[in-house]
């Protein structure tokens, strides 16, 4: 019992890290299997961008939709290339940070740089990369009106 109370405890108070956007990337995720990021050079943390036929303003609109569409995120920076939100697990309450870069482009796609990491423990069971494609699919279920 006192264990899962401080699980509870450690999950709820855990301080936003220090994220963004530094010389066009993304933070690096840590040497540890609970983060994936689309500028990652090994397998384990790299994860496709996510390319939209759309404008950047209405990829960013798109973007908020997504997020504020499920039900335990929270967006918390939203910038004209960047927003960054946070998803809380239901059960512990432990928060992921996940970030969206969608930088200048010559092309009429626009193409958004992903990065989702838990901020506490080493292992995420695959929770992070999950939601990315989850939120891959809704951005596909959106463009297809």
């Amino acid at each position: 019992m006192a264990f899962t109370s401080l699980i509870v405890l450690a999950g709820c108070t855990s301080k936003a890290p220090i994220l963004g956007v530094e010389n066009g990337q993304l933070t690096p995720c840590p040497d540890k299997p609970n983060c994936v990021n689309s500028f990652s050079q090994g397998e384990a943390h790299y994860i496709e961008p996510i390319i939209i036929a759309d404008t950047k303003v209405a990829v960013k609109n798109d973007i908020l939709k997504v997020v504020n569409g499920f039900e335990n995120s929270k967006v918390t920076v939203s910038e004209s290339s960047y927003v960054r939100a946070e998803f809380t697990s239901k059960i512990f309450g432990f928060v992921d940070d996940v970030e969206f870069y969608f930088p200048e482009t010559m092309s009429s796609d626009t193409t958004v740089h992903v990065r989702s990491a838990s901020r506490l423990g080493y292992s995420d069971f695959n929770v992070n990369r999950e939601r990315v494609e989850k939120i891959r699919l809704k951005f596909e279920t959106l463009k297809s009106y």
